[in-house]
């Protein structure tokens, strides 16, 4: 693994990878793409020698295409709740045009009706119309061909913790919330072993909110 692509890359959670690839010593053969709507924002490694900074629009396909050259790892840091989902479709058209296999997609938690009780019906209503988008990003990665991981996130907080057990597809999602460090630590896992978690869906949450009725903050 060589070179990452990060989508959306300003969002709290790709913020938290970004920090942790530049800074650990165990990453520090990766080249990043920062692709963003403002690349202002993450002026900061504007003269970093291992980022490259790319100002776009994830729902272009051609911005996309273009971001996408030369990449071994593609990190979509958002949910697609798109009505048409452009993100996805961009990123999917994208990946196969440049011969780029593997992708980590974050989604939401529920799409597999795999949440139950009070809490699984008051997800639903929450998320609501778009859990219809969520749910066939997720048909559309694993229909795809490519490497793929969908990773199913819980409602999140910003503990400085990192604290999250894993569960599979076709497991009962366990927990309700996690922390932000959580997710991105199970991208830089995969970031750091490509085979891990390949070719499947994954939720993630920290145990502990195992049972609660509402988000855990």
């Amino acid at each position: 693994m060589k070179n990452v692509l990060i989508l959306a890359a300003n969002g709290q959670i790709a913020r938290i990878v970004e920090q942790r690839i530049l800074n650990e010593p165990k990453f520090d053969q990766i080249n990043l793409t920062l692709f963003l709507r403002d690349a202002s924002r993450l002026a900061q490694y504007t003269d970093n020698p291992r980022v490259t900074l790319i100002e776009g629009d994830i729902t272009d396909p051609q911005a996309v295409s273009t971001a996408l050259e030369n990449q071994d790892l593609v990190f979509v840091g958002v949910v697609d709740h798109d009505p048409q989902n452009r993100i996805t479709n961009n990123v999917i058209q994208g990946m196969q045009a440049k011969h780029v296999q593997r992708v980590i997609s974050t989604n939401v938690l529920g799409i597999y009706q795999e949440v139950g009780g009070e809490f699984g019906r008051w997800n639903a209503e929450m998320i609501s119309h778009g859990m219809a988008p969520a749910i066939i990003s997720d048909r559309l990665l694993e229909d795809s061909g490519l490497d793929y991981t969908t990773l199913r996130l819980p409602w999140l907080n910003d503990r400085n913790e990192i604290n999250y057990q894993v569960t599979g597809k076709n497991e009962a999602y366990v927990g309700v919330s996690g922390s932000r460090q959580s997710v991105a630590d199970v991208v830089l896992q995969i970031i750091a072993e490509p085979k891990k978690y390949s070719r499947t869906s994954i939720g993630m949450a920290n145990p502990s909110t195992e049972g609660e009725i509402r988000p855990v903050y």
